[in-house]
């Protein structure tokens, strides 16, 4: 068995790579491969019950099309609702 001694400087150069490419993939923007999804897709996506998909879809928030008995929803319009609908951060006063 052969033996391999890490340097600091390999230690340092590995930090660098992994922070480069954790940057990259928290900076990048995630976008729907698809134009078009079902019901049951978007509730998974956005983690919500038939029920409230449904309202959602009664009121007038979130359009979609029917074809036989499927229902699709836009991947543009999901992404639209979530922005119009995002909350920013306050500054906290006790940092």
């Amino acid at each position: 068995m052969a033996v391999e001694v890490i340097t600091r400087e390999d230690l340092n150069q590995f930090r660098t790579l992994l922070l480069k490419e954790m940057n990259e993939i928290i900076n990048s923007k995630t976008e729907f491969s698809k134009k078009w999804l079902k019901a049951s897709e978007v509730r998974e996506l956005l983690n919500i019950s038939e029920s409230t998909l449904q309202n959602l879809r009664i009121h007038g928030t979130l359009s979609h099309t029917k074809i036989g008995a499927t229902v699709y929803y836009s991947t543009q319009e999901i992404e639209e609702l979530l922005e119009q609908n995002k909350v920013n951060a306050y500054a906290s006063p006790f940092k």
